[in-house]
């Protein structure tokens, strides 16, 4: 049993290790094998992510006022991250847009240059996700998206190795053990994972059933887009491709759950959080 669970809070730490800047300490098993079956916690390092910065929030936004406060979330992100799917997002516009055939996009996206492309999107994301965090806030609900987010978002990332080919060199890329995809029990995980946060979202804070449908019915029709996008362009993904997959699911997740509460079908339960907070 100890030894099922070392290796479990191993490849939980893999994923820490992989998706963010987060201390994980030393000593870490490393081999392509146990970095494929940690893609399984990508979804629970998110929900830590959006833990963070929900505890940051609640400390902040008394004193800041929510304005300010979202940007200090949006900088606080980019730092635990290291931008990691920021960057995928922009050498994704950048390759699919730069270049005309399949080859040259890829050796663009390979760049560390950024491009017009590049710049554009993700300054338009970045200023998209800023209001909608404020707004968000506004409507006392910026806890549960971010943890529906940042959980529900990576998990769909990954699964975009479940019908696409990997095009990357292999052997010469951080992203190579996401290149197989995953066993049906591990894709359980994943996906399961990937739910906790709209359980939470039910749980802590009234999140009707329906809601809750609407959002995976919404992210559900945004991946197959993401798909035929990614096939289009350079007929399968990269580790680039996943990060902007991420990125889009998560802006998309807010929109959707900010529009429903604007509809009037989400009215969260308030009373748990500390006065003074949201509002």
């Amino acid at each position: 049993m100890n030894a099922i669970l070392s290796k479990q809070l191993n490849r939980v730490r893999l994923a820490l290790s992989f998706t963010t800047r987060l201390p994980v300490g030393q000593q870490l098993d490393y081999s392509p094998t146990e970095m494929h079956a940690a893609l399984v916690y990508f979804p629970l390092a998110g929900l830590l992510l959006a833990s963070l910065l929900s505890l940051l929030f609640l400390l902040a936004q008394p004193l800041a006022g929510i304005e300010v406060t979202a940007v200090l979330l949006l900088i606080a992100s980019l730092l635990m991250t290291g931008a990691l799917h920021e960057d995928g997002l922009a050498d994704s516009f950048d390759g699919f847009y730069g270049g005309f055939e399949t080859q040259r996009k890829l050796e663009i996206m390979k760049d560390s240059r950024i491009g017009t492309y590049g710049s554009a999107a993700l300054l338009l994301a970045l200023l998209l996700k800023l209001m909608l965090l404020i707004q968000l806030a506004q409507q006392q609900l910026l806890i549960p998206a971010l943890l529906i987010g940042y959980s529900l978002s990576r998990a769909l990332a990954v699964t975009h190795a479940q019908d696409l080919p990997y095009v990357s060199a292999p052997g010469k890329s951080k992203s190579d053990p996401l290149a197989k995809p995953l066993s049906l029990p591990l894709l359980a995980c994943l996906l399961g994972f990937g739910l906790s946060g709209l359980l939470v979202a039910m749980i802590g804070w009234s999140l009707p059933v329906v809601v809750a449908l609407v959002v995976l019915v919404a992210v559900v029709a945004v991946r197959w887009c993401l798909k035929h996008w990614m096939h289009k362009h350079i007929q399968g993904f990269t580790g680039d491709c996943l990060g902007a997959a991420q990125q889009f699911q998560e802006l998309w997740i807010y929109i959707v759950l900010l529009a429903v509460a604007n509809l009037g079908y989400w009215l969260p339960v308030v009373t748990e959080l500390p006065s003074g907070v949201a509002g």
